[in-house]
């Protein structure tokens, strides 16, 4: 290289000067910082569109993730009114007993023919045969055996035989339903804060209602079985429903009489996914 040359010249062109500069080493060295410049911005220019590409994902679930869990008190189940009852048969009228011919019995005693009064006559055997001694005179049918009916004591009101209830069958109409501990608002809570709400919207669900309506045993202690889902209304709504469920804790129990029975519960929750 020329002696003029040198202060002006690259570092580059010195160390190669003399070497073969067609081999690739020489124009890597000699575009390297262009590379470099061109590959931050590369670099920043991907990382800006996937940034702004999250944002705008996240801001489109978000609208469409916002799920609302609806009718979730408890049913009230309306109890059957009770009919009245009919009223008892009119007590069947009081029947006197026939009257029967009464012949006074007049002791003997020895007077006068003119002091014997006809009433105290005394009767002629023959005559007595078919009427009864007393100690008055009654006019009636001739005693042929006739008994009296027996006098019945009590209130003449025929009441109908009572029915056991039973106690060990499935009741679906009770006094005291069955209630989640804690009430309604407990009952609530525990569905909001355990439901997957993102579970439609992730499934691809479009905005509108999800109605469950699942049915359940609560038995005498309060324990919960048999949940089952009577509808399905798609995107995985029926199985968390009924996976909420079987993980909650023990009811109280519903009552009958008093006592604790078994219960079936009905419980509709629908997942409401809007769109801004």
């Amino acid at each position: 290289m020329d002696v003029n040359k040198i202060l002006s010249a690259d570092v580059l062109d010195l160390i190669f000067e003399g070497r073969n500069k067609e081999y690739g080493a020489y124009d890597l060295r000699k575009t390297y910082n262009k590379r470099i410049t061109y590959a931050v911005i590369g670099t920043l220019v991907i990382c800006s569109l996937l940034l702004v590409g999250s944002l705008i994902a996240n801001s489109t679930k978000k609208a469409k993730a916002e799920i609302v869990v609806q009718d979730v008190s408890l049913e009230n189940v309306k109890q059957e009114e009770k009919k009245p009852e009919p009223p008892p048969p009119p007590p069947p009228p009081k029947q006197e007993p026939p009257k029967v011919e009464i012949t006074k019995f007049t002791p003997p005693k020895i007077v006068k023919d003119e002091e014997v009064k006809e009433k105290d006559e005394i009767k002629e055997v023959e005559k007595l045969e078919d009427t009864k001694i007393g100690t008055i005179n009654q006019e009636g049918t001739k005693d042929e055996g006739i008994v009296a009916p027996p006098v019945e004591s009590g209130t003449g009101v025929a009441e109908p035989p009572k029915q056991e209830e039973d106690y060990d069958k499935i009741f679906t109409v009770v006094q005291i339903p069955a209630e989640f501990p804690g009430g309604l608002p407990a009952w609530s809570k525990y569905l909001e804060r355990n439901l997957n709400r993102d579970l439609p919207v992730d499934n691809g669900a479009p905005p509108g209602k999800y109605t469950v309506v699942v049915s359940f045993i609560v038995d005498k202690n309060g324990a919960i079985s048999e949940v089952n889902a009577d509808n399905d209304p798609g995107y995985g709504t029926k199985a968390e429903a009924i996976r909420v469920i079987k993980k909650g804790p023990s009811w109280k129990p519903a009552v009958q009489n008093g006592r604790n029975v078994i219960y079936r519960h009905k419980q509709s929750i629908t997942f409401m996914v809007s769109e801004e």
